[in-house]
C-alpha cells in the first residue's frame, strides 16, 4: 500500500503545475488592451494636466514666474502651508501610533466604534468638517462668546486652519499602521516584556523598528494631504490675503482675478511638492519591499 501511494503521489503534482499557470495567464491581446487603456487614462487625466500646469506657469518666462512666486501674498501662503503641515503632521503621527497600537495590540469594548471614528474624515466632506468648526468656534457658535470674552481667535486665524487640517488628515497614519501591526501580532512585544524590558523600551527597540517604513509611508501621505487641503481650510480661513491663505486658496484667488500666470506659478509649486511626495513614497515602498524580502533572500542563500 505504501508503494502504491508513493507511486501515485508524483503523478498528481505535474497535473497541478500544468493547470495553475493557465488559470492566471491572459491572452496577449487582453494584456495589451489593458495596458493601453491604463496608459491612455493616465495620459489624459494625469500627465497632460500636469504638463499644462507647468506650461502655463512658464508661459510668460522665468522672470514672470519668479516674480509671482516671491510676491508677498504668495510667500505668506507658502509659509502658512508649511507651518500648518509642520504642526498637523506630528500631531497626527502621535495619534496614529497611539490609535494603531491600541487597536492592534489590545482587545476592548468599542474597538469597532473607534475604527469607525478614525475612518470618519474619509466619508465626510471636508467642507462639512469646516462648518463643524464654525458651529463650535464661530461668533454664534457654542464657544464663540467665551472665546470673544477671553480674546481668543480660532476661526479666520492659524489655529482654525490647523484644526481643520488635522481633522481631514488624522486617519492616514493610523490606517497605514493598523493592518501592519495586526499582521505582526504581539509575540515579539510579549517576549521583550518577559525578558524584563519596560513598555517604552519595548516600543523603541521592538515595535518601532518593525513599523518604521509603514509609519514613514503614512506620514508622507498625511503631509501631502495637509499641504493640498482646500475645502475645510477654505471654510475656516476667511480668505484674508497675506494672513490666512494657504497655497491652494492663493491659487483660487489669483485664478478668480484672471491672473492666470501667477495662479499657475503657485500651482506648479504644489505640483512639485506632489512629485517630491511621490518620489519619497516610491522610495519608501522600495525600501519596505526590500526589508520584507530580506529574510527570503537570506534563506535562499543559506539553502
Amino acid at each position: 500500500m505504501t508503494a502504491i501511494t508513493s507511486t501515485l503521489a508524483p503523478a498528481a503534482a505535474p497535473r497541478t503545475q500544468a493547470y495553475a499557470p493557465a488559470a492566471t495567464l491572459e491572452p496577449v491581446w487582453v494584456r495589451t488592451l489593458l495596458i493601453v487603456v491604463a496608459l491612455a487614462f493616465l495620459t489624459l487625466f494625469l500627465f497632460v494636466p500636469l504638463v499644462a500646469v507647468f506650461a502655463q506657469a512658464l508661459r510668460k518666462g522665468w522672470d514672470a514666474y519668479l516674480i509671482a512666486i516671491v510676491e508677498p501674498d504668495a510667500l505668506s501662503a507658502i509659509k502658512l502651508t508649511l507651518i500648518t503641515a509642520a504642526i498637523a503632521v506630528p500631531l497626527n503621527l502621535v495619534f496614529g501610533v497611539a490609535a494603531a497600537w491600541t487597536i492592534a495590540k489590545f482587545d476592548f469594548r468599542g474597538k469597532n466604534v473607534l475604527l469607525t471614528l478614525i475612518d470618519l474624515p474619509f466619508s465626510v466632506s471636508p467642507v462639512i468638517s469646516g462648518l463643524i468648526y464654525v458651529l463650535l468656534f464661530g461668533a454664534q457658535g457654542w464657544f464663540g462668546e467665551w472665546l470673544r470674552d477671553h480674546d481668543i481667535k480660532i476661526l479666520f486665524a492659524v489655529p482654525g486652519i490647523v484644526m481643520a487640517t488635522i481633522f481631514v488628515t488624522f486617519p492616514f497614519v493610523a490606517r497605514e499602521l493598523i493592518p501592519l501591526m495586526q499582521s505582526q501580532g504581539t509575540e515579539e512585544e510579549e517576549a521583550a516584556l518577559v525578558l524584563g524590558a519596560s513598555g517604552w523600551r519595548t516600543f523603541w527597540h521592538v515595535t518601532l523598528p518593525n513599523i518604521k517604513w509603514g509609519l514613514l509611508y503614512g506620514v508622507i501621505l498625511c503631509n501631502a494631504r495637509a499641504m493640498g487641503e482646500f475645502g475645510a481650510v477654505s471654510v475656516v480661513s476667511g480668505h484674508i490675503r497675506g494672513e490666512t491663505n494657504t497655497m491652494p486658496l492663493q491659487v483660487e484667488i489669483l485664478y478668480n482675478e484672471y491672473n492666470f500666470a501667477a495662479a499657475f506659478a503657485v500651482a506648479s509649486l504644489l505640483a512639485l511638492l506632489a512629485l517630491v511626495t511621490l518620489a519619497l513614497k516610491s522610495f519608501v515602498e522600495w525600501k519596505a519591499g526590500d526589508t520584507h524580502l530580506q529574510p527570503l533572500h537570506e534563506g535562499l542563500e543559506k539553502s
